[in-house]
């Protein structure tokens, strides 16, 4: 008889928190291992918007509810973590960060009626399969690949250049994007070389890249192998800069390189912690001890259009909102007014070539590369 009641109790309860989680929203990206200081964005990111958006009184009377999950990085774990938010009944994503884990991610999500909004795949096929549920805060490779190599062009005319990236699907398709916009612009790349995923020891490539004598080097994939590379080319005495996109952007990368990351460079989008608007948001995130960098505000702004195209909707249904995403807009977020294409690619200002330097302070940091 208690045993029952005890029962019942607890699927009342199970119940009613069901209820009161209202809007379920999965974020998903590298909480452990190497590229954990992404994970920590897009989680403290959406996070915080979450925050702001309930207090604000949530999204069509009803508040939202996170579900951080850990995909390490990992494919496998990546596919487990799109079933576990299947299962949990989870109506929107924000994530994931690596691309070999968005895209089988997504077909999943699709399959279930659940929406994805990625702050960091920059991959084009993620956008380019002709979904309904696939959508990003940032920009693309193609859009990227253009503007570092108009900048390689115009700065190392005459050097010669090499291409190594990590064999990931979003580190070797950035260096493929880039490699093809250098050689339709007349510049031919002296090596193309992969490494693995991990890997420690870059003698043997640095030896090949000195013979070749490269004044450059390209590099497709995380700031994780970016920081030994850097660090390893100078120690071995290679003297050539080195050009990333996105996966370098993060403060834990002179950490590995050391002074040796002073005129490197790298392309993003614009700044928004720059933005004045934004000046209250960030000075609350950096209260807490966490510095906004990078793709922080992009998975702040993958939940403020979640919840701009419910509002203009006015439905919390995944496939009614996708649509007002296309239709609707542009929808105001910290990094703008963003309004999608039919892809689901934002329209957006262009990337930025930034170049690490040593400010007066003494602090390794990134500034807007000069023209």
């Amino acid at each position: 008889m208690f045993r029952s009641i005890g029962i019942a109790l607890g699927i009342l309860i199970t119940f009613t928190a069901t209820s009161k989680a209202d809007l379920l929203i999965g974020v998903a990206g590298p909480i452990t291992g190497g590229n954990a200081a992404f994970g920590a964005q897009l989680q403290k990111g959406a996070e915080m918007a979450v925050a702001d958006i309930n207090a604000a009184g949530g999204v069509n009377g009803e508040q939202i509810k996170l579900k951080i999950d850990d995909d390490a990085s990992d494919p496998k774990q990546g596919i487990s973590v799109a079933n576990g938010f299947v299962a949990d009944g989870v109506r929107f994503v924000v994530g994931h960060f690596n691309a070999g884990i968005s895209i089988p991610a997504s077909e999943i999500y699709a399959e279930n009626g659940i929406l994805e909004v990625t702050p960091a795949t920059t991959k084009p096929n993620y956008t380019e399969r002709g979904m309904w549920n696939t959508f990003r805060t940032c920009g693309r490779d193609d859009q990227q690949s253009v503007v570092a190599a108009k900048y390689i062009t115009k700065h190392f005319a005459g050097a010669n250049i090499a291409i190594v990236h990590d064999k990931t699907p979003g580190g070797q398709g950035l260096a493929d994007e880039t490699r093809r916009v250098l050689n339709e612009s007349g510049l031919k790349e002296v090596a193309y070389e992969g490494v693995n995923f991990g890997e420690k020891d870059f003698s043997s490539l640095i030896g090949k890249l000195k013979n070749a004598n490269v004044k450059l080097v390209y590099w497709g994939g995380m700031h994780t192998e970016a920081g030994l590379l850097i660090r390893q080319m100078k120690d071995q005495g290679l003297s050539a800069t080195l050009m990333s996109g996105d996966g370098i952007v993060s403060n834990e990368l002179p950490s590995i390189a050391g002074e040796a990351v002073v005129g490197t460079l790298h392309t993003f989008g614009p700044d928004p912690t720059l933005d004045a608007d934004n000046k209250d948001v960030v000075a609350r995130f950096r209260a807490q001890g966490f510095n906004p960098e990078a793709y922080t505000l992009y998975s702040y702004a993958a939940v403020q259009v979640i919840a701009g195209a419910a509002a203009a909707a006015g439905s919390n249904d995944p496939q009614t909102v996708a649509r007002a995403m296309h239709e609707k807009g542009p929808f105001k977020t910290v990094l703008g007014g963003i309004a999608f294409d039919d892809k689901g690619d934002p329209k957006l200002p262009g990337f930025v070539v930034y170049q690490w330097i040593k400010d007066a302070d003494g602090h390794l940091t990134f500034k807007p590369a000069a023209e």
